[in-house]
């Protein structure tokens, strides 16, 4: 018959290795947010500002583009229709 391997220390060690996996990768993940370039206060706005600028004029354009569109496809083709 097959032998069945058991493992040491059963659901208990599973896990504290489980805890302990957790508390290193957290201390890892704090070592490397520690090393980060954070931008300024300033810079943020700054990008936040062009972002949102950005952001407006292309809703614009969009918004121009479907017009034309709609008023060439849909009334040019309705007038030529009639």
């Amino acid at each position: 018959m097959a032998k069945t391997k058991v493992a040491r220390g059963g659901a208990a060690a599973s896990q504290e290795s489980a805890l302990v996996r957790a508390a290193d990768f957290l201390s890892a993940v704090r070592v490397e947010l520690g090393k980060v370039s954070w931008p300024t206060r300033e810079q943020l706005t700054e990008a936040t500002k062009k972002i949102l600028l950005l952001s407006l004029a292309l809703g614009v354009f969009i918004g121009l583009l479907d017009w034309v569109l709609q008023k060439i496809l849909v009334d040019g083709i309705a007038a030529i229709a009639r």
